[in-house]
């Protein structure tokens, strides 16, 4: 028999600190090499290419520090949260 019920994901708030630190590390370092910071996330989150991201300041490295899923969850919160808020 399969299990139907809808699985629960939670993520604590050293993860969610700790993957703010992340983007902000990484958007630095993107921005100081010339990169818009939002297309290589993008290219970044769908490919799983690291290539989007830059050497500069280890930002490829620190981006690996977390996985992709665990990064979006956390971009994907702050987001709705931020359209909760509004309405």
């Amino acid at each position: 028999m399969v299990n139907q019920e809808t699985a629960k994901f939670l993520m604590s708030t050293n993860r969610k600190a700790e993957a703010a630190k992340i983007m902000t590390q990484v958007m630095s370092a993107l921005e100081e090499k010339g990169y818009n910071p939002k297309n290589q996330l993008v290219g970044y989150f769908i490919s799983g290419d690291p290539t989007y991201i830059t050497n500069h300041q280890n930002a490829r490295a620190i981006i690996r520090k977390m996985e992709r899923d665990e990064l979006l969850e956390v971009i994907i919160t702050e987001y709705l949260d931020n359209i909760d808020n509004q309405y």
